[in-house]
């Protein structure tokens, strides 16, 4: 990106939207453009409001009916366009990538189409699609500049994304996001540590270091300690509270991984390892390159040096050639692990993946009744392990958001170092998202813990600050998505080639 393209201004403040589909790099990438549209002189249209000047969709190439989501929107603000002379909508993400022409062909009211490698060229593009009044069409085949370098808004005062590495060097056969996100690039940890810094100096308590595979990092240079190196220099920056990372792959998952998750206080006993399958001959089909006997093996050393952790996984259910007795083995693997959650998809076809060619395709009635085992193996095993935090004293980072009901109940959410989500009762002093606050758990359910009693303690902090300056400055945010987390399942089930949690 040239500097007078990222300097392209608008000659009137213009508002944009931003609608985000898909895993935690898109999210990250939302925050992105919203920054390169504000630097470029517009602003973010208020929440709720119906008619921005740009429609951006930033999108996802694995769930599926993706496309069919895409095109469904975008006729839907296709008689808004033409009630508004000069409105713009542009789509970037990884089905853009995939598609290109394709979608200005399907949907000719496009103005732009730009992919995962260029998302710094959107200002430049919409103008020059305003100039010379015809769709502008740019897919970059590799990465130009790596996207933390770009002007960023974020979504949230207290807690962050940092990307340590863009792409993917695995070859997962459900999987199409290494041919849209390319291969695996390491930023320079000197750059990703400058990047931490300067967030903690702005407020900034929380950080999640991510990439597609994290825990992977240090191929690009050659050094195949250099994750864990991370985490412990993450853990000497002052002021920096909570680490967390999303999503490592249990091939490249090592023990001195392992030691500094233990060792590095501000690294949260909390980990998200993507499980697929607990069949060896599934996990072979899928191109997985571990078994279950490793997998399992990491949740013992896990479990042994972090005996508080709470671990998450991902699973695929019916992936071509899965047998009962495959999906058996995905069971027992799910009642050795104990998961404190899991994020459960139904294997769908996507073009492209090999995956999608394979024989053995399984029918949709018996993939629904595998899931409905899943999940209710899960739930039971889900709220087992949250009833073991009750009793327990927890410290709770106040969120914003978090709790649909809060307001109905009079209570407060946030999530305890192990990322489980805490509802509380209003502390009798004023907190804000960012405080901590010492709670003692009284209730579990599945999905959340609950502290029913007075607040043990309340403690205000700098990205408490940092969200109360950022609340005055009244202010609308330009990517509404609340706290960077790894969540809470939803309870439908979710159609999938891959889990893509970013992606493991």
């Amino acid at each position: 990106m040239t500097s007078s393209d990222r300097s392209q201004a608008v000659d009137v403040k213009r508002s944009y939207e931003i609608r985000t589909h898909g895993c935690q790099m898109n999210v990250h990438d939302s925050e992105r453009l919203a920054g390169l549209l504000e630097a470029a002189g517009y602003v973010a249209a208020p929440e709720g409001a119906d008619g921005a000047d740009v429609v951006v969709f930033n999108t996802c190439a694995v769930r599926e009916n993706a496309d069919n989501r895409l095109y469904g929107n975008l006729g839907q603000l296709a008689p808004k366009k033409t009630e508004r002379p000069g409105m713009q909508i542009a789509v970037g993400g990884c089905l853009a990538q995939k598609d290109r022409d394709t979608i200005v062909k399907k949907a000719p009211w496009v103005d732009v189409v730009f992919g995962t490698h260029n998302i710094g060229r959107l200002p430049a593009l919409l103008e020059r699609a305003r100039v010379q009044e015809e769709a502008q069409v740019e897919i970059a085949e590799s990465l130009e500049a790596f996207p933390s370098t770009l002007p960023t808004k974020r979504e949230s005062a207290y807690a962050a994304w940092v990307s340590i590495s863009v792409g993917c060097n695995n070859t997962c056969t459900f999987c199409i996001v290494p041919a849209l996100r390319g291969k695996e690039k390491d930023r320079r940890p000197g750059d990703i540590l400058a990047e931490v810094e300067a967030l903690v100096a702005e407020g900034v308590s929380e950080v999640t270091l991510l990439g597609q595979n994290v825990n992977a990092y240090g191929s690009d240079i050659g050094d195949r300690e250099a994750f864990s190196k991370l985490l412990r220099a993450c853990g000497r920056i002052e002021g920096l509270e909570r680490v967390r990372f999303t999503s490592p792959h249990p091939r490249d998952f090592t023990d001195d991984v392992i030691a500094a998750m233990a060792e590095t206080p501000n690294v949260m006993p909390q980990l998200h390892m993507p499980l697929q399958s607990g069949s060896d001959a599934v996990l072979k089909s899928m191109r997985r390159s571990y078994r279950q006997e490793r997998y399992l093996g990491i949740i013992e050393k896990v479990r042994a040096a972090i005996p508080d952790a709470a671990i998450s996984t991902d699973i695929i259910v019916g992936f071509p050639g899965e047998t009962e007795e495959d999906f058996e083995q995905t069971l027992h693997v799910v009642r050795e692990s104990r998961f404190a959650q899991a994020f459960t998809f139904q294997y769908s076809k996507r073009p492209g993946t090999p995956a999608a060619e394979m024989d053995g395709q399984i029918p949709k009635k018996v993939v629904q009744e595998r899931y409905e085992r899943l999940v209710a193996l899960q739930e039971e095993i889900s709220w087992e392990e949250n009833k073991k935090q009750v009793g327990r004293v927890l410290e709770v980072m106040v969120a914003e958001g978090e709790g649909r009901k809060d307001d109905a109940t009079r209570r407060l959410s946030g999530r305890a170092p192990d990322n489980r989500l805490v509802h509380f009762s209003r502390p009798e002093e004023p907190v804000r998202p960012g405080d901590i606050v010492t709670v003692e758990i009284t209730y579990a359910a599945p999905h959340h813990l609950l502290a029913e009693g007075p607040a043990r303690g309340v403690r205000r902090t700098r990205a408490g600050d940092a969200w109360e300056a950022r609340t005055a400055a009244s202010e609308p945010a330009g990517v509404m998505l609340g706290l960077p987390t790894v969540g809470v399942p939803a309870p439908q089930p979710e159609t999938a080639a891959s889990s893509c949690r970013t992606c493991g």
